[in-house]
């Protein structure tokens, strides 16, 4: 007989365990099989009596595995999405991000910079993430949440500590809250997308005045004339300004704490990665495959400035270097790498490969520059990698400048409700 048919044996052993622990222990002593009792097995509360005895085994099971949502535009993805997603993902065993749909970015907050298929390599690129829904709504529907209890299975929706609001000023995650599945974290302090393009915008406005003066375009591909004294001038304007605060805990938390075994080979591949796009995701991960353990080198501020122009980098070095640590292909940073890959390098971190793609900000070797790879060449361990899209910083800034006009009146109205939050700030404890 089954379980439903041997209601009135449960009923003994709930009421009357140690009778029906008697019985069950002198049967096992008898040699009598469990059958006699109706096929049941051996209730867990039994075997809470005698722990010791060995005679009753629990069947089992493996713990449920706690499935955890989290949702967003991720729209110039940056350390602070990145952050959200690890906090997100430490709530529980699984993570399964929603990335918003393009209609309903439009509809919510204006023009999304990045499409639907760049914001998906990015957000599947983080290491944290488990799966990713495409296309998720901007608010958590009634209809969207019975979607994710019963065919995606999640027990949680997560969001930061900063309010999400719709047009009519609703919350859009009162119905988890109302259900009891919505857990909170910590919202990453010094960065967001509105702070991003309010950056490449105040670079507009400062281009077009020195376009009048010295010529210069820097944002739109070419590298700039500008002096340093003129570079210092925009840095004092506050152009490149950061909030971000970074810690050692931070970048501890982004590390993978591992270094590459002794026989491992070693590949290595330097650049700004400014404005973290789809375009890095993927070539990472080409350079991974290449070998065992990926090394990669970012470029201090100044070296960026350097080749690129005084308006770059956009996001700076501890930014970016925080980006890069949280893709899902790459093991280790090396933070304020040299534009040189020297033999003394090579050597320290037993580099068995460098690799670069063949899409850059700029081809500074056809202007009859020193060759940064002139080393690893000469030792025949260099290697040119053919970059799956031709994505640059410079190409999704000028997404940006194309539209300002739209980007300008988002961030304001954006910019309005960020200043409220901080205004209206508590401490919230959380990683």
């Amino acid at each position: 007989m089954d379980f439903e048919n041997n209601s009135w044996i449960w009923e003994g052993v709930y009421h009357y365990p140690h009778l029906f622990g008697g019985i069950m222990l002198t049967a096992a002593v008898l040699g009598l099989s469990t059958s006699f009792f109706g096929g049941i097995g051996v209730p867990s509360s039994l075997a809470y009596f005698w722990p010791d005895l060995g005679i009753f085994h629990k069947r089992k099971h493996g713990k449920k595995r706690i499935r955890v949502y989290m949702d967003g535009c991720f729209d110039l993805m940056h350390y602070g999405h990145a952050n959200a997603l690890r906090q997100a993902k430490a709530l529980g065993d699984e993570l399964v991000v929603g990335v918003v749909s393009d209609e309903e970015i439009i509809a919510n907050k204006g023009p999304p910079v990045l499409s639907m298929d760049e914001r998906l390599v990015l957000v599947s690129g983080l290491k944290w993430v488990d799966e990713v829904i495409a296309n998720a709504p901007y608010a958590i529907t009634e209809q969207f949440m019975n979607t994710l209890f019963n065919e995606h299975k999640i027990d949680y929706i997560i969001h930061g500590d900063d309010p999400c609001l719709l047009p009519d000023g609703t919350d859009a995650y009162a119905l988890a809250k109302k259900a009891g599945r919505y857990k909170q974290i910590k919202r990453t302090e010094g960065v967001s997308s509105t702070d991003i393009v309010g950056r490449i915008l105040s670079y507009v406005k400062d281009t077009k005045t020195h376009d009048d003066h010295n010529g210069s375009t820097s944002l739109h591909g070419e590298r700039d004339n500008t002096n340093e004294a003129e570079g210092e001038k925009c840095q004092s304007k506050g152009l490149h300004l950061s909030h971000f605060l970074p810690t050692s805990r931070r970048i501890v938390q982004f590390s993978n704490d591992k270094g590459p075994g002794p026989n491992a080979r070693v590949v290595y591949i330097d650049g700004a990665f400014d404005l973290f796009h789809a375009g890095h995701v993927e070539i990472l991960k080409n350079a991974r495959q290449l070998g065992d353990f990926l090394l990669v080198g970012i470029h201090t501020d100044q070296t960026v400035s350097e080749h690129r122009g005084a308006h770059y980098p956009i996001m700076h070095l501890h930014e970016r270097s925080l980006s890069v640590l949280a893709c899902r292909y790459v093991d280790e940073v090396i933070i304020g790498a040299p534009w040189d890959v020297t033999k003394d390098m090579i050597t320290t971190f037993n580099i068995s490969l460098v690799v670069r793609g063949t899409v850059a900000e700029s081809n500074s070797l056809l202007n009859g520059a020193h060759d940064p790879y002139e080393v690893p060449k000469s030792m025949g361990i260099f290697h040119m990698l053919e970059s799956p899209k031709d994505i640059t910083t410079t190409s999704v800034a000028q997404r940006i400048i194309a539209n300002h006009e739209a980007y300008m009146k988002r961030n304001v109205k954006k910019a309005e409700s960020e200043k409220k939050y901080y205004a209206e700030k508590k401490y919230v404890s959380g990683e």
